[in-house]
């Protein structure tokens, strides 16, 4: 099953930006203390009810950065030379990171949105969609972000609107 806000999250997104920023923009000159364990608990509540493997939006539509430390790990496991796997996946983008090259995402199975190579993703990949993040207040225009791609995000953000108006 998809995930019902997948497809409505475009114009979701877009009608809630704004107040969006404006709403982080406030908890970034007064944060909370109790922000990071909130965004915990919130985190942990949505994917308790979020399968992403129902979505896979992300792999679908963005390219996470990869570190030189990931870009060795998965190298290895695909029996690959660092040099040949930038070269075949990678490429470098405006602000200087190895992302990928194409999407969707090349080691996506999309008939089912596994990851083919799950157990060696880059950091960013394992960490997404960092809701559940130490000092998640520094994440803030990211997560503005990751509600236009991510439905759990969107919710997420939500909710925390709610709990902390």
């Amino acid at each position: 099953m998809i995930d019902k806000d997948l497809e409505n999250l475009p114009r979701l997104a877009k009608e809630a930006k704004e107040e969006n920023i404006k709403y982080f923009k406030k908890l970034k000159k007064r944060t909370p203390k109790r922000l990071d364990v909130l965004m915990q608990e919130i985190h942990e509540e949505e994917f308790e009810r979020t399968d992403c493997l129902t979505c896979a939006n992300c792999c679908k539509t963005t390219s996470p950065m990869f570190t030189y430390k990931d870009i060795e790990r998965i190298a290895k496991h695909l029996k690959m030379k660092v040099a040949d796997f930038v070269a075949q996946y990678l490429r470098i983008d405006e602000d200087d990171f190895h992302v990928l090259k194409t999407a969707p995402c090349p080691f996506l199975d999309e008939s089912d949105n596994s990851c083919f190579i799950y157990d060696v993703r880059p950091k960013a990949c394992s960490e997404y969609p960092h809701t559940n993040r130490k000092k998640f207040i520094q994440l803030a225009n990211l997560t503005v972000k990751n509600t236009e791609v991510c439905p759990a995000t969107y919710r997420i953000v939500e909710e925390l609107k709610k709990r902390l108006p």
